[in-house]
């Protein structure tokens, strides 16, 4: 991936396809043997190319393959810089920073920890086939079951009539009791 410049991103496929290129044919050295350019990057004023490598080293010996290769690199890239200015014809050209590029290292872990991922998957795929439920398969109220709890309609008119009529009652006793205090007060003043 280049800079946003659209001339930025045809150099840089430029120089991917001369670099790798030169490594593979053009450069004679053995520490380079398993190495792949991955991607180029220009900065939009065309001064710098950075340019992702990775090796495709042998198990156990990745880390020394590594650092022989960047060695390589390092010593080659004056030459590497030439091949670039003939083939793209600038009037500058960029400078090349090698960076090993992790990605694909990285990926490889990712891959690993998905498949861990996929096995326990399977293995609780199994345990669920197995499984039973704990308690009632659907513990959950449906509409069309009766439900005990509901309550009929007709009692609750009858409950609520019951007690409007108490009520009534109790008003009509304290007015009695304050008509019969009057009575008694008039009766004192009388007198």
């Amino acid at each position: 991936m280049a800079g946003t410049n659209p001339r930025a991103a045809r150099i840089a496929a430029l120089i991917q396809r001369v670099v790798a290129s030169s490594i593979e044919g053009a450069l004679h050295d053995r520490r380079l043997a398993g190495v792949t350019v991955t991607e180029v990057r220009v900065t939009n004023d065309l001064q710098i190319a950075k340019i992702y490598w990775t090796i495709l080293g042998h198990e156990g010996k990745e880390e020394g393959e590594r650092k022989r290769a960047k060695q390589a690199l390092a010593q080659a890239k004056g030459h590497l810089r030439s091949q670039v200015g003939a083939k793209a014809g600038l009037r500058l050209t960029p400078q090349l920073e090698f960076i090993f590029d992790e990605v694909p290292g990285e990926a490889h872990e990712i891959e690993d920890i998905l498949a861990l991922a996929r096995k326990r998957d399977a293995e609780l795929a199994k345990a669920r086939a197995t499984a039973q439920y704990a308690g009632d398969a659907d513990p959950y109220k449906h509409d069309d079951e009766p439900d005990d709890d509901d309550w009929d309609e007709d009692e609750d008119d009858a409950d609520e009539s019951d007690e409007s009529d108490d009520w009534d009652d109790a008003d009509d006793s304290n007015d009695s009791d304050d008509s019969n205090e009057s009575d008694d007060a008039s009766d004192t003043e009388h007198a």
